[in-house]
């Protein structure tokens, strides 16, 4: 630490920053929260400027695959729903999983596609996974809405349980930047990772209850498979949305402890490695 004193009324504190502080320490993307909306901005006009469709591939994807998962396995496997129509079961699943996938497969790809302008100026480095997941949100607004729309079509009234949305989309949040942190910051050094996402995501998805119903698991694995932030989340939205059953709080609970140790870890993991961006991108 030192002061310097360079007339009686100004004084300069210079202070060493310790290494754990300053991988928490999250008060320079503040700093940058103009470049933040920038890029924000930017990833969403560059994924729908030279589109003739624009803001509708944001519904498309999960729309059609609603439409293949009623048929499979709605009418074909005839999995159980809990009770509510297969294709609203299904989308109320993938409306979140979507954005999840979506932001994961974003952030962790980024990071490769940016090499140029990480190497040629400075900026808090984390500010573009965060950017695209942002971003992402926009799509799950739009799939919200569709939702919405089904929910009306299908005579589905709203529940009590929409209050707890925001708390939802809140984990829902915290476990895409904790894993999109963590696997970006991983896949700057080891380029498998990011070629392999695309098909690690269509995998996990089957460890969610989005073609299935969570009462299909054991209950004696059920304190285990309620790790993953999104059963919970998903579970949730159904209950919310459709009133599938009460809502799930033992699933939430355990799901949300998951998603902030995710955030905490894969933020500092970021912190950490980002200083080397620079030198493997």
């Amino acid at each position: 630490m030192f002061l310097f004193r360079d007339n009686p009324d100004h004084e300069v504190l210079i202070e060493s920053t310790g290494r754990w502080k300053r991988l928490i320490d999250l008060r320079d993307i503040y700093e940058y929260r103009d470049l933040l909306r920038i890029m924000i901005y930017r990833a969403i006009r560059a994924r729908y400027a030279q589109s003739a469709l624009g803001l509708s591939w944001a519904v498309i994807q999960p729309f059609f695959t609603m439409i293949v998962f009623t048929i499979i396995f709605g009418r074909l496997v005839r999995v159980d729903s809990d009770g509510a129509p297969y294709a609203l079961f299904s989308f109320a699943a993938l409306v979140p999983w979507t954005y999840f996938q979506e932001s994961l497969t974003d952030s962790v790809s980024c990071l490769i596609v940016e090499q140029n302008t990480i190497t040629k100026s400075y900026f808090p480095r984390i500010i573009l996974p965060a950017s695209r997941i942002l971003a992402r949100f926009v799509d799950f607004l739009i799939a919200g809405l569709l939702l919405a729309g089904m929910l009306v079509w299908y005579g589905m009234p709203p529940t009590p349980g929409i209050f707890v949305l925001p708390v939802l989309v809140l984990i829902l949040m915290l476990a895409a930047a904790g894993t999109g942190f963590l696997f970006g910051a991983m896949a700057v050094q080891y380029r498998d990772i990011n070629y392999a996402m695309a098909f690690v995501t269509r995998l996990l998805m089957y460890s969610a209850p989005v073609v299935y119903p969570a009462s299909m698991v054991p209950e004696n694995l059920l304190p285990y498979y309620s790790l993953n932030p999104m059963v919970g989340v998903v579970e949730g939205f159904r209950s919310a949305l459709l009133a599938t059953r009460p809502m799930p709080w033992d699933l939430i609970l355990p799901g949300a402890a998951t998603a902030a140790l995710l955030f905490i870890f894969g933020t500092v993991y970021f912190r950490n490695k980002e200083r080397i961006f620079a030198d493997v991108a």
